[in-house]
């Protein structure tokens, strides 16, 4: 199961990301738990300068934009 993890603290660009997030795992189909980490001090502890982020198995591969449902279709196959 893949781990994805949206940190952001409640912003429009933070939900749009999340939304986008459930959107590309539903259409790929693959078993993922989301986890949106809101806690400012969890997001500054992982050295986050700009929100959303967006964290797949640990690995930060996306900050400070929201990303398209494709892309993260993307970033979820590599």
């Amino acid at each position: 199961m893949v781990k994805i993890e949206v940190l952001g603290t409640g912003c429009a660009k933070c939900k749009s990301l999340l939304k986008n997030v459930e959107k590309a795992v539903a259409e790929s189909g693959i078993s993922a738990e989301v986890i949106k980490v809101d806690s400012i001090q969890e997001i500054m502890d992982r050295g986050v300068m700009m929100t959303p982020a967006l964290y797949i198995d640990g690995k930060s591969v996306m900050m400070g934009r929201t990303a398209t449902v494709d892309e993260i279709k993307r970033l979820l196959k590599s």
